[in-house]
C-alpha cells in the first residue's frame, strides 16, 4: 500500500469522527431549542408583574412570596402550577406595604381569600389545593391591583396548556441564542473540514509509516 493510500484513509478517517461530532453538536442545539409546555394562564395572570414561573407538581408543600420583585408588589412565583393536595403558603416579604391574596371576581375555581391586607413580615397564609380547585385561578392583591399585582395558579392535569417560547410564528421552535451560536459554529466547522478534504484529495499527501 502507498504511503499516499495510507494517508488518504488516516485524513478521511479524521474527517469522519469531525463530521460525528459536528454531528452532535447540532443535535444537542436541537434540544436546546425544544419549547415548554406550561398553563394558559388569562391575560390577567401574564401581565403581572415579575412573571416567574414555577411547575411544583409532584410537591406536597410550596411557597409564594408576597410582596416579592424589587418593588414588593410581586407574587414570587408569579404563575403556579401543582396537584390537588399541595399546601400552598403565601409568606409576606414586608415590602411594598400592606398586601393580601384574593381570587379575582369570576377569575377561577379556587377560593384564595387571606382577608385584610397585611404588612408584616413573616406573616403566612396558608391555602389546602382540592380537586374542586382543579383548573386555572386567577387572584390578586386587592389595594395593588391597579399596579400589576396579580398571579395565576394552576391546578392538575385537566387544563388547556401551550407551548412557550417561540417567536411570532406560532409554529416556530424557539432557538436560545446558545444553541444559535453553536449551529453556526458547526456549519463552519463542517464546511471547513470538506474544503480541506477537497483540497487534499485533489493535491494528495504523504506521511510515513513503519513497514
Amino acid at each position: 500500500m502507498s504511503s499516499d493510500d495510507v494517508s488518504r484513509r488516516a485524513f478521511m478517517r479524521t474527517m469522519g469522527g469531525a463530521t460525528a461530532a459536528a454531528g452532535a453538536a447540532t443535535a444537542t442545539a436541537g434540544t436546546a431549542a425544544a419549547q415548554e409546555v406550561q398553563p394558559d394562564w388569562p391575560s390577567g395572570v401574564t401581565g403581572g408583574n415579575l412573571g416567574s414561573y414555577q411547575d411544583a407538581r409532584g410537591g406536597s408543600e410550596v411557597s409564594v412570596a408576597v410582596g416579592g420583585g424589587d418593588g414588593g408588589l410581586a407574587f414570587d412565583p408569579t404563575q403556579l402550577w401543582v396537584d390537588p393536595g399541595t399546601t400552598i403558603t403565601f409568606e409576606w416579604t414586608g415590602n411594598g406595604g400592606a398586601h393580601n391574596v384574593q381570587t379575582v371576581e369570576g377569575g377561577g375555581p379556587a377560593d384564595l381569600a387571606s382577608g385584610d391586607p397585611v404588612g408584616e413580615e413573616g406573616a403566612t397564609y396558608e391555602y389546602e389545593v382540592t380537586e374542586e380547585d382543579v383548573g386555572i385561578t386567577h387572584y390578586h392583591c386587592v389595594p395593588h391591583t391597579a399596579v400589576g399585582m396579580h398571579g395565576g395558579l394552576a391546578v392538575g392535569e385537566d387544563i388547556e396548556t401551550v407551548e412557550v417560547g417561540g417567536g411570532g410564528d406560532s409554529n416556530a421552535v424557539f432557538v436560545p441564542q446558545g444553541a444559535r451560536a453553536l449551529g453556526v459554529a458547526t456549519f463552519i466547522a463542517m464546511v471547513s473540514t470538506l474544503g480541506l478534504a477537497f483540497v487534499f484529495m485533489k493535491y494528495g499527501g504523504t506521511i510515513t509509516r513503519d513497514e
